[in-house]
C-alpha cells in the first residue's frame, strides 16, 4: 500500500490505518478514491509537529478539513497540507482550460454564477481568471467592486488584467464608458472579445471562466467555435420561459461539440427568514427535469436570497463569506467542475495514441 510515499525523516511515521484513510477517502464531488488521484505524499517532522503533505492533479483545498478529521480518528495529530500540480498543457496563451457560463435568456443569474464560481475555484487553490464577455451589459466590474476601473497597458499593445479576491479579470467594462450603451453588431463584438482574450497578459491560469452574453447568437457561436473550450455550464431558473431558452443553449453546445458540464438552477426556491416556509416562486424541479432529459448533472440549486443580491451590489461575492449558506453550494459546484474537467482531460490523454520509437 502506497509503496511510493516518501518519509522525509526517520522519526516521522504514518500508520497503515492512516494510509488506508487517505487511500479510501471520497466525497460526492470526488467520487474516485483519493488513492487513485495522489501524485505525491510526504510526511515531514517539524518542531511544531508532523506535517502531512499531499499533492493532487487539481486544486481541492476544501476537502482538507474532512480528511484531517478522519485522520485524527485513527491517531494522526499533525497538520495537513494539500497542494496541486495541474499537468495539463496550456491551450491558448497561458490558459489551460476555458469554462463558458451561458444562459438562454438574461436575468437568470448567469453573471452572478460566473463570479461566484471563479471566486470558489480560486479558494480551492486554482489559478483562476474571469472574462466578462457580456459586451452589452458588463456587470462583473460592479460585482467585484471595480466599477469605473480602467484597463491599463504596459506597452500600448497588450492589456493588464485586474486582480481582486484571488482572481484575474478582464472586462469590456474596463474599456468603455460604463454609462454608455454598446451599439455593436455581432461580428464586430465577437472580434472585440477575441482580441480581449488574446491581447490580455494573463498569468498562468488553470481556468478562465467566461461570462457569456445571454442567448445563442453570433457572439456565442463565434466564441464557442474559436476558443479551445473545455466545458460549458448553462444557468437557468425553474421557470418554464427560462427553461425553454436554456434548451437552446444546450442545443448550441451540442452542435459545436462542447461538453456540457451541467446546469445551475438559480432562484430554485424562497425560504422565509421568519418562519422558514419554502415557496417555489418560479416553479419546482424544472432544472432537474431538464438535466435528466439531456443526461447532465445539476451542479447546484441556489435559493432566491437577498444576501446574494446585496453581496453583488456591494462588490463582494457571497462565495467569500463563510457564514452564508450559499457559500457551500458554490464551493460544491466548483469541486464538481474541477473534477469533471480533470476526468475528461485524463480520458482524452489516455485515448491519444502513443508513439514508441524503436531501433528497427
Amino acid at each position: 500500500m502506497f509503496g511510493w510515499w516518501k518519509n522525509k525523516t526517520k522519526t516521522a511515521t504514518i500508520t497503515d490505518a492512516q494510509l488506508a484513510v487517505i487511500q479510501n477517502f471520497q466525497t460526492d464531488e470526488l467520487p474516485v478514491a483519493l488513492g487513485e488521484l495522489l501524485l505525491d505524499l510526504k510526511l515531514e517532522q517539524k518542531t511544531a509537529g508532523d506535517i502531512l503533505k499531499l499533492q493532487l492533479p487539481f486544486a481541492a483545498q476544501s476537502i482538507a478539513p474532512l480528511l484531517l478529521q478522519q485522520l485524527k480518528e485513527v491517531g494522526f495529530h499533525g497538520q495537513l497540507e494539500l497542494s496541486s500540480l495541474n499537468q495539463l498543457p496550456a491551450t491558448i496563451g497561458n490558459i489551460k482550460q476555458i469554462i463558458l457560463i451561458a444562459s438562454g435568456k438574461g436575468g437568470v443569474g448567469k453573471s452572478t454564477t460566473a463570479v461566484n464560481l471563479a471566486v470558489s475555484l480560486a479558494q480551492e487553490g486554482a489559478r483562476t481568471g474571469l472574462l466578462d464577455a457580456d459586451i452589452y451589459g458588463p456587470s462583473i466590474p460592479t460585482m467585484l467592486g471595480l466599477y469605473g476601473a480602467k484597463a491599463t497597458s504596459p506597452d500600448d499593445k497588450h492589456l493588464l488584467p485586474q486582480h481582486k479576491y484571488g482572481i484575474f479579470m478582464q472586462s469590456i467594462g474596463f474599456l468603455v464608458d460604463p454609462e454608455a450603451a454598446s451599439v455593436w453588431r455581432g461580428p464586430m463584438a465577437s472580434q472585440a472579445l477575441l482580441q480581449l482574450i488574446n491581447e490580455t497578459q494573463w498569468p498562468e491560469l488553470d481556468y478562465l471562466v467566461v461570462d457569456m452574453p445571454p442567448g445563442t447568437g453570433d457572439i456565442q457561436l463565434t466564441l464557442a467555435q474559436k476558443l479551445p473550450v473545455a466545458g460549458a455550464i448553462v444557468v437557468t431558473t425553474p421557470q418554464d420561459v427560462a427553461l425553454a431558452d436554456a434548451k437552446k443553449g444546450i442545443s448550441m453546445f451540442n452542435q459545436v461539440n462542447i461538453p456540457l458540464l451541467g446546469l445551475v438552477e438559480n432562484m430554485s426556491y424562497y425560504q422565509c427568514s421568519s418562519c422558514g416556509h419554502i415557496d417555489d416562486i418560479f416553479g419546482s424541479n424544472g432544472g432537474v427535469e431538464l438535466a435528466q432529459r439531456y443526461q447532465v448533472p445539476v451542479l447546484g440549486q441556489l435559493p432566491l436570497l437577498k444576501a446574494i443580491r446585496e453581496h453583488s451590489d456591494n462588490g463582494r461575492p457571497i462565495a467569500l463569506d463563510e457564514n452564508e449558506q450559499c457559500t457551500d453550494i458554490y464551493r460544491k459546484i466548483a469541486r464538481q467542475v474541477i473534477f469533471a474537467l480533470y476526468w475528461r482531460g485524463k480520458k482524452i490523454s489516455e485515448q491519444q495514441p502513443q508513439i514508441i520509437m524503436t531501433d528497427d
